[in-house]
Formats: structure tokens, sequence, C-alpha cells
């Protein structure tokens, strides 16, 4: 069993898996923090952003100069790339994707890479998801798409990632890693390509992967439709664990007790922000808009269009109605927002318990329903046509991206970024909010980092894995020692015994997993034939003899073939024919009979000397005994497992002593 890790990032997994004769690839994450380093996609020409200074390499660099020439702009004293943000995808060229037989997805975060995939590698398989997987992944892909082509760029920046020049850039762009892996954006028609190969599964559903597996895929209470995986052979048990949630959230709750007592336990995707705890992030949320909003400004809230965004609509609400704030407006503003809003109403079957029983009233599962028909949450797919009309201040706005390098939220931070009234809040924890702001300075406006991750713990999860008690797990590197940023922290490490097996992105792993047995059927006629003798107490054997058949990774054991009639030429070496003919096997007939056991030294000699071989001397050896004939110059070498007659060519002599070893041995 292998394990290969694609990805650099725990919380934007994909590793591949090779497990009996089936390659298996875990989520296919897109890795965005390459979008730090680019300047944002404006809707409206930016006159500050334009007018940035391009960065000027060391003097003595002529040919530097010219080649970065338009290609890298200096803000506030850190430089950007003035091009379309890049994605980091997993790493494609360690193996030929057209052997991967299955991805499997764990999330709708964890498949923003799979039009790469399927649409750029020759893979033949079939993606297995749940439903609000599919539709949540699909409405996320096609929010950032849309955000890319709407502000397309006159030019592709590409000469600063040569080494020659990199090695001259200021950080933190010079320390970008992983550059190669920086592609631009798919296209829509990618998505609907990629999307067409998805084969929808529910939760607990059994699926047969070429007769050799079976996979389920079970909830992770992280979000709608998240799910941690169970893979199964007759013997072996693998269980992948990714992004999972012991909080209650919206979403169906954890299922811990198909994970347990597996082989292997490959885990990822822990919180990003282990000292910031989502409720307390939650309620400085609601304070900190509430301050901003009394005091006559506006509130920005960069974020995904599905989540927990969903939870924030809810929580938000109620809170402005005890603070007397009920008349301030709600914005959701994404090319996704009228479907992602509708979809989250019709996924009953996905969510908690509590909202479930909603549906059967019947209500809403969720609240925005009743703010959306009171006109308190207005959703709208850009800041163009009615949402002018209907735009007021104060108020809040949730729009994307949270990096903000596209998306409307890069609009808002231009045209609210000078007064001191307004705030930013960050509540997505996979973006730096101090790197998010970046291109943005100087900036008057309140910026508030409450990010809200509603992923397990360092804590929780260790405590997971002595739950769950797996013999075997692996986890990325990350995990077993502190933060760089907070060193001090040993409680935010995954502790684990016995040592786990860490990995990082380009390494190939060999899993401490052994296949030892396998499942063959017998089929009802030659098992009418078994007859079991009792060996020992309780212990009883049978001889069989049949042919093995393999279809479809699935073994059957059957009568074995007729025999030939007499005078049938056989197809067998001379050599081994008379060989088999000695030991009372032919082509089709059972052996006479089989023996089992260990040799007694003693029994031996005393049997050897019943049948007229007496001058014997025995000795011992490093791995056994050997026995020296001296009249008839013969050697008898015993060994654990094995024996070896040396008689100089004499036949009828080693076919004596072969049946007098034999005769000390028990048979049936």
């Amino acid at each position: 069993m292998k394990l290969y890790c694609l990805s650099d990032h725990p919380n934007a997994p994909c590793l591949l898996l090779t497990f009996k004769n089936t390659t298996i690839l875990l989520d296919c994450a897109l890795d965005l923090s390459s979008f730090q380093h680019f300047l944002p996609l404006t809707l409206v020409p930016s006159q500050r952003l334009n007018s940035l200074p391009s960065w000027k390499p060391p003097s003595g660099e002529p040919a530097a100069k010219e080649d970065l020439k338009n290609e890298l702009k200096e803000c506030s004293g850190r430089v950007f790339v003035d091009s379309s943000p890049e994605v980091c995808v997993p790493e494609l060229g360690v193996l030929d994707f057209s052997t991967v037989d299955a991805i499997l997805v764990s999330n709708y975060h964890c498949m923003l890479a799979l039009p790469f995939i399927t649409e750029y590698t020759g893979f033949r398989g079939t993606v297995y998801c749940t439903d609000p997987t599919q539709q949540t992944g699909r409405q996320l892909m096609e929010e950032l798409v849309e955000y890319m082509e709407r502000v397309p760029k006159k030019r592709t920046a590409g000469n600063w990632k040569k080494p020659s020049f990199l090695k001259l850039l200021p950080a933190p762009l010079r320390d970008a890693q992983w550059l190669s892996s920086w592609k631009g954006c798919y296209t829509k028609h990618d998505i609907n390509a990629c999307l067409s190969k998805v084969q929808i599964t529910a939760f607990s559903q059994k699926l047969n992967l070429f007769g050799s597996l079976m996979v389920s895929p079970h909830s992770s209470g992280y979000c709608l439709g998240s799910c941690n995986w169970v893979i199964k052979s007759d013997y072996e048990k693998v269980c992948y664990v990714s992004s999972s949630s012991f909080l209650t959230t919206h979403s169906t709750p954890i299922l811990q007790d198909p994970l347990k007592n597996s082989d292997l336990l490959l885990l990822t995707s822990i919180t990003q922000t282990p000292a910031y705890n989502p409720d307390s992030m939650l309620g400085e949320f609601c304070s900190n808009l509430t301050v901003t909003i009394k005091s006559g400004g506006n509130v920005l809230v960069p974020c995904y269009p599905s989540g927990i965004i969903f939870d924030l609509f809810e929580c938000l609400s109620g809170y402005m109605d005890s603070v007397g704030l009920t008349q301030i407006p709600m914005f959701f503003v994404s090319p996704v927002a009228d479907s992602t809003l509708a979809y989250s109403q019709i996924f009953s079957e996905w969510l908690c318990g509590q909202k479930q029983s909603k549906v059967f009233l019947p209500e809403p599962p969720f609240p925005h329903a009743e703010l959306i028909k009171t006109g308190r949450l207005k959703h709208f797919s850009s800041i163009h046509g009615e949402f002018s009309d209907q735009f007021k201040t104060p108020c809040v706005v949730f729009t994307g991206h949270p990096s903000l390098r596209l998306g409307d939220a890069v609009h808002f931070m231009e045209m609210w970024g000078k007064s001191s009234t307004n705030t930013v809040i960050f509540i997505e924890p996979s973006f730096s909010y101090l790197d998010a702001l970046a291109p943005f300075q100087p900036l008057a406006m309140k910026a508030c980092y409450c990010p809200i991750d509603t992923a397990m713990s360092f804590p929780q999860a260790t405590k997971m894995i002595k739950d769950l008690k797996p013999l075997n797990v692996a986890l990325p590197e990350r995990y077993l020692s502190p933060p760089a940023s907070q060193p001090l922290r040993t409680d935010l490490v995954v502790e684990v015994e016995p040592a786990p097996t860490p990995y990082k992105r380009g390494c190939v792993i060999h899993l401490p997993i052994k296949r030892r047995l396998e499942r063959i059927e017998i089929t009802p006629e030659l098992a009418e034939t078994l007859a079991p003798i009792e060996v020992k107490p309780g212990v009883f054997v049978a001889t069989v003899t049949g042919t093995v058949t393999a279809r479809d990774n699935k073994y059957i054991l059957q009568e074995a073939p007729k025999p030939a009639p007499p005078g049938t030429p056989s197809s067998q070496p001379i050599r081994k024919r008379k060989r088999d003919e000695d030991v009372g096997v032919t082509e089709t007939a059972q052996p006479k009979q089989y023996v089992y056991g260990n040799l007694d030294v003693e029994e031996l000699v005393q049997a050897l000397a019943k049948n007229g071989i007496t001058d014997v001397k025995v000795e011992d050896s490093a791995s056994g005994h050997i026995i020296h004939l001296q009249a008839e110059d013969t050697i008898i070498q015993l060994e654990e497992g094995s024996t070896h007659i040396f008689c100089e060519g004499n036949e009828p002599l080693r076919r004596k002593l072969r049946d007098t070893l034999i005769s000390c041995l028990p048979s049936f």
C-alpha cells in the first residue's frame, strides 16, 4: 500500500492511495494562498492601483529590468504581480492519472481542483461525492470563474517566475513555493465537463470499486454533505478523515462508529486557527459589527457563498433584533447567491435533527427565507442593476472573495477603505487578513479578524484517534510540531501512539499495511466433496483439489477438470511428470496423502533400524540435525520446514529413505 501526497497545504488536501491494485484519489482541493501575491481585480478601473510604481530590480540587472517591465508593482513596501491571480494546483506529474480508478471527495471545498484533473490529465475514472457537495462545489467553481472572467487582464505575467529573476525579488514573493504548479483558472465548460463524471452517493451507501474494494461515506459534521470515507477490503480497512467537526452547526453531526478499529487512519484538515474559539469569534463578530453600525459606518464581510454564512444570517439577525438594529439591511452579493440560498432549503436530509424537524411543520429549515421575505436580507448576483436601486447605508454586505483579490469585495474595499467609520470583518480562516489587506494600504477603515473555523481542534483530534483505535495513523508533517507563529504551544500538535507516519507534498510513503489474506469462494459442487478429518481436538483438516478462477477481483475455487482419456499426450515435461508420479500425483488426481508436523529424530533412527540401516550417526547443527548413514555414504539434513537427502544418485535408496521419513510423520 502506497500513499502519494500531492498538496502542500493540509487544509487543501489531495492524496493518492494505491490499495489492492486500485488507485484512489482522496480529495482534489485548490491551494488559493497564491492569491496573496497578486494585485486585486477591480470592477471599476482604480486610479490608485493603476498609479502604483513598477518594482525596480537592484542596480546592475538591466536584463531583469526589461523582462520584468509592467509585471510587478510595489505598494507600501510590498511587491505584487500585476496579472490575473493564479491558483496552485496539486502535483499532477507524479504519476499517470489515466490509471486513477476513482476520486473520493469529502466536502465542496475539496473539489475545486477537479476540472484540472478530469479535463487535463487523461483521467477516465469516476468521481464520488454527496449531492450537496456536488451542487455547492459547482457554485464555488462557477463563482470563481465568474470573478476571473468578468475582469480579464490584458497580459499574463510569467517572467518573474524564472529562477534568475526570482532570487532578486523581496520577500514574501521571493519565497513563494511550487511556482511550477501555479496555473490560470479553468472555464465554465471545464466545470460542466468534470461534473458529468460525478456519481452521487448518500451517507453510509456502499460502493463497489471493481469488486476489489467497498467504499462508503459517513457524515463528518463540517458542512452540508461533508463526509469521511471508509475504504474496506475483505480483511483490511482504511479510514480517511478530512474536515470533521464536533460542533453543533446546521449540518448532520459527525458519525464515528464506522471509523473505529481500522488498519490505517488518514487524517487531514484540522482547524487552521487553533488559537481562536469559534463561539468567541462569533460573539466578537456581532459586537464589532454592532459598534460600527451604531457609529454610522458600514460593515464588509468577505466570505464564501455557502457554509458558515448560513449560521451567520441566523445568529446575526437575532442579535441585531436584540440591540435594536432590526432596520439595518443585510446584502448578500454573489453570482450564485440565488442558487446557494435556494439549495440550502431543499437539502433537509443533510441537516441536523433540529432543522430537519422544521421541514415537517412545514417551515423553512433556515431563517434566511423569512429574512428575504421581510426584506431584511437582500441578495443580488452583482453590484450592477437592481442592487444600485436598493442599496442604502449603513448596511452589512456579505460578498466574495475572502482573499480580497477578486469579486465584489474589492469594489467595496476601494469605496469604503478611506473612511475610519467603516469596518471589514474577516471570518474565513483560509487567508491571512494582513496579506489580504496589503494591496489596499494605506487603509483608514478598521479591520477585525474573527475567523470562524468549525473544524476539529488538535486536542479533539488526539482524543478522536484514541477513541477510534486505529493500528496506524498517517497525517501531515505540520501536525507533529507547533505552528511557526506559536512555537511554545505544545498543545497545538496531534499526539499519537505509536508514532504516526508523517507526509508532505511530493513524498511517496510505503504504508505499514501488508495484505496477508484473500477471500476465496468454494463452489457448492466442490464443497460437497470435502471430507474433514480431525487432526487434533477441535481442529479439522480437509484436502481440496480444484481450479482457482479470478474474475472482477473475485476468486472462485471450483472442481478440477475431469481426467483426460487414456492415451492422451501430457503437456507436462517428462521430468516433472515422473516426479509427480513418485509422490502419487497425476495431472488430475489428488495426492495419496498429506503429511504435517515435525520429525522426531529418535523415532526416525528407530525406523531406519527396522529397515536395515543401523550404522547411523546423528549430529546437531545450527539449523537442525544432520544424520550420517556411514555404510550407505548418505547424509540426511533435517531443518525446520525442510528435509534434504544426499545419496549420490542412488535412486532405490532415496525412495526407501523417503518412505521411511513419511512413515514418521502424521498424515491425512
